[in-house]
């Protein structure tokens, strides 16, 4: 059963490139607003 853990890598990597896409354009978003009321 190869292709089971095939894929559940896969699924991994494409989780974890969503997840890292969406933090660094939050992270530019705050970086963006100096005023903003983030620690």
């Amino acid at each position: 059963m190869w292709y089971f853990t095939w894929i559940l890598g896969v699924l991994l990597a494409c989780s974890m490139a969503i997840i890292n896409a969406l933090w660094l354009e939050r992270s530019f978003d705050l970086d963006a607003k100096p005023d903003s009321k983030a620690h």
